[in-house]
């Protein structure tokens, strides 16, 4: 065997100097030399069941540390199998490097074995998809393809590796070059003195915090703005805990499929305070729906355009340099209390009325109060796409940045068994709790013996109703009768045994509390089937639809 040093090797030094401590994949034939270059590094291996799956634990890792996860697949089949995972990541404004082996140069040109266009493939769902194409350009397109995850707006990243350049002896001198991390832009004194002119000119003000805000390390910046100022703070479903929801200006999040409570906080503001807000995390039509409002646009970069979110001033800096700026610009302070203590007030009657229903199957806002029991304010849910989203997003009380972890952009079912393996890699300190529904479960269930092998720790609850619960919401609010969403299980508890995992099974609503807290004290990958009634999402749906919009 050769001792010369090869492109793999350079590429796994270009890895480790941008810091990279785990890779998720699944090694192919083409690939080969990139894998056994990383069993000689600093780098871990973390090899997963299916490729989606890898790419969903890269996207979850990129959102928990902020550095981009890094998915590795074979070519083809596999390469495609990443395909969603980092459409999620971009539509999420998450940092993931992708990177796959592709066919040789000396037969790219013709029809071949597995060749299919995969970097035209990537191209719609990501920052930048590129084929490296000799051994040269390896250092200059990896030192670019992180730079270009991780600086706003994040996403991903794709790079094809030809089977014939991955094996290539690596050019002489070569090495990874040298990382830079770009400065946030400071606000501009006179787009903070227009910003600061609306508000004192408001008569009801109101903030919307989004994913981006979380991603910023706002959460400290946004809580000064908000009660120096005396304004009422809402978070989107990707934003939950930046801004607590105990603190007393909390509105809680928006964006249920429906006129919410939150909602009404919006109905009677004249001005939103978008901080760290993207349109795709949910349509703003939900917030503004005649236009009428002024927005003020804080982020890092410019807003997309709408018309329901046309911005009156666009402050594009580091988030919460510009949020402590305009905090002492405006000099005057509102008086929220009026709607927000209501908003609150329902919210958590809601909560405690479902922590005390002993129905079973469970109500949805029982599963709900006892997750959040169970859980310490630093601990970690991924919420799986489906009616317990809803639901969670919802009612599910979030006191800390990215502890509640929803997928909001692309609303991808099954991310959260893979999601959850890389939560714990990345936090290491904090339990970690998957909330899936059974559809989303089976998709990636296979992801369980990762992490036995691997021994990562988690607790997966299953919130099981043997159908696609949110579709069948959906059809009976549209169409009065649903179609086709129903489907069998197996048996959870033995099926999670049958991996040498622990299962648990819930028989009675008592028993779902201390269910949790054993598994979350067991040292190993724990599954809870908990059957669940959803006949109260018509009952909620048509409770807020009789709201009158004055919230009186």
């Amino acid at each position: 065997m050769s001792s010369e040093r090869g492109v793999a090797e350079l590429m796994v030094e270009c890895l480790e100097n941008e810091g990279v401590t785990h890779v998720f994949g699944i090694p192919g034939e083409e690939n080969i030399h990139l894998v056994q270059a990383l069993a000689s590094s600093t780098i871990q291996y973390v090899l997963v069941r299916h490729e989606q799956a890898a790419s969903f634990m890269a996207e979850v890792y990129g959102r928990l540390t902020g550095a981009a996860g890094v998915c590795s697949s074979t070519l083809g089949p596999g390469a495609i199998n990443m395909l969603l995972g980092v459409a999620d990541a971009t539509t999420n404004s998450t940092p993931v490097v992708a990177l796959s082996a592709q066919v040789g140069l000396d037969r790219s040109f013709k029809e071949s074995h597995q060749s299919v266009d995969l970097v035209a493939m990537f191209d719609p769902v990501t920052k930048w998809s590129a084929l490296v194409p000799t051994p040269g350009a390896v250092p200059e397109m990896i030192r670019k393809a992180f730079k270009l995850a991780q600086t706003e707006r994040p996403g991903a990243v794709y790079l094809a590796v030809p089977e014939d350049v991955e094996k290539a002896p690596a050019a002489p001198g070569a090495a990874p070059l040298a990382v830079n991390i770009p400065r946030s832009d400071e606000p501009s004194p006179s787009q903070l003195e227009r910003a600061a002119t609306v508000l004192r000119d408001a008569r009801n003000p109101v903030v919307l915090a989004g994913h981006g805000a979380a991603r910023a390390g706002a959460g400290a910046a946004l809580r000064r703005f908000a009660e120096e100022l005396g304004v009422a703070v809402a978070t989107t479903f990707n934003g939950k805990g930046v801004f607590p929801d105990d603190h007393p200006q909390a509105l809680g999040a928006v964006g249920f499929m429906r006129h919410d409570y939150v909602n009404f906080g919006f109905d009677e503001a004249d001005v939103i305070v978008a901080v760290g807000y993207e349109l795709q995390e949910f349509d703003p039509v939900r917030i503004n729906p005649l236009g009428d409002k002024k927005i003020i646009h804080i982020h890092r970069f410019p807003a997309e355009v709408d018309v329901h979110y046309q911005v009156e001033v666009g402050l594009q800096s580091d988030i919460p340099r510009t949020l402590e700026a305009l905090a002492d610009a405006v000099g005057r302070c509102f008086n929220c209390d009026a709607s927000g203590s209501r908003i609150r007030a329902m919210l958590e009657e809601e909560l405690t009325r479902g922590a005390a229903d002993d129905s079973f199957p469970l109500t949805p806002a029982r599963i709900v109060a006892d997750t959040r029991a169970a859980l310490d304010r630093d601990d970690i849910v991924l919420v799986d796409t489906g009616a317990l989203k809803m639901w969670m997003a919802r009612l599910y009380p979030t006191f800390e940045p990215n502890t509640c972890l929803i997928s909001n952009g692309l609303s991808t079912m099954a991310w959260t068994v893979p999601g959850g393996i890389a939560a714990k890699i990345a936090r290491p300190h904090s339990r970690v709790l998957v909330a899936t529904g059974d559809g989303g479960f089976m998709m990636n269930s296979q992801e369980i013996e990762t992490a036995l092998r691997e021994r990562i720790p988690f607790v997966i609850l299953i919130w099981v109703d043997d159908e696609y619960g949110l579709i069948k919401w959906k059809m009976d609010l549209e169409l009065g009768a649903a179609y086709d969403i129903t489907f069998g299980n197996p048996d959870f508890v033995a099926y999670a045994e049958s991996f040498g995992a622990r299962g648990y099974r819930i028989s009675a609503a008592e028993e779902l509390l201390p269910t949790l807290q054993r598994a979350l004290a067991d040292d190993t990958v724990s599954v809870i089937a908990c059957p669940v009634d959803y006949a109260a999402n018509l009952q909620l749906t048509d409770a807020l639809g009789e709201l009158d919009e004055s919230l009186s």
